[in-house]
């Protein structure tokens, strides 16, 4: 993991070189020995950058194993249905530096993984993951843990019912049934036909 002056200008002020310069020194680009705890996540939060530097910050969520480990230096994630905005992902065609924060809530821990993204809309892992329009695959540059002091943990979670399982349709989010919607959906969104279960989300959005 490389500093740039401005890094250093603040560690330099605040006494903090060595122990940048320690922290720094295992920031390998292997994720195998994180496998454990990457694919028993459900969620993480994924930074991105648009060619203008423009930034987005999103949260993706999945059942555990949704984030898988393809090899030491590649993780791999589906791209579900969302809001068709197509934010991270389009960012990702024009920059493909991302942040990747994984967090274990039930006790803090927490690891960050910076690489180089890139989006094949005919990647094969695209069929192993129900329910995914297309699959992420992120080569790890920098991989380390994070202190877990200003975390505050919580205990088990309600799962998700849209979260995409083999073998099952997820319910239609009730905001793709509001009127000021009408007319903007793609052609074959489940929303489209009236027989379809739906279920309470957040509306617009």
């Amino acid at each position: 993991m490389d500093y740039r002056d401005s890094h250093r200008a603040l560690q330099d002020a605040f006494d903090t070189r060595r122990l940048a310069d320690r922290l720094a020194s295992v920031a390998g680009d292997d994720v195998s020995g994180f496998r454990d705890f990457i694919e028993a996540r459900d969620m993480f939060f994924l930074a991105t950058t648009d060619a203008s530097g423009q930034p987005q910050c999103s949260h993706k969520g999945g059942d555990p194993g949704f984030v898988r480990v393809v090899d030491p230096t590649t993780l791999a994630f589906p791209v579900y249905d969302g809001n068709g905005m197509f934010l991270s992902v389009g960012n990702i065609t024009e920059n493909a530096q991302v942040g990747m924060l994984f967090i274990d809530f039930s006790d803090g821990s927490r690891l960050r993984v910076n690489g180089e993204a890139s989006v094949d809309p005919e990647d094969p892992l695209v069929h192993e993951f129900p329910g995914a329009k297309l699959v992420v695959r992120v080569r790890a540059r920098a991989v380390f843990p994070n202190c877990r002091r200003y975390v505050h943990t919580h205990g088990p979670t309600q799962r998700s019912v849209f979260v995409p399982v083999a073998g099952e349709s997820p319910p239609v989010p009730d905001w793709k049934l509001d009127e000021w919607f009408d007319g903007t959906l793609p052609a074959g969104d489940p929303a489209l036909d009236a027989s379809h279960p739906s279920a309470p989300s957040i509306p617009r959005f």
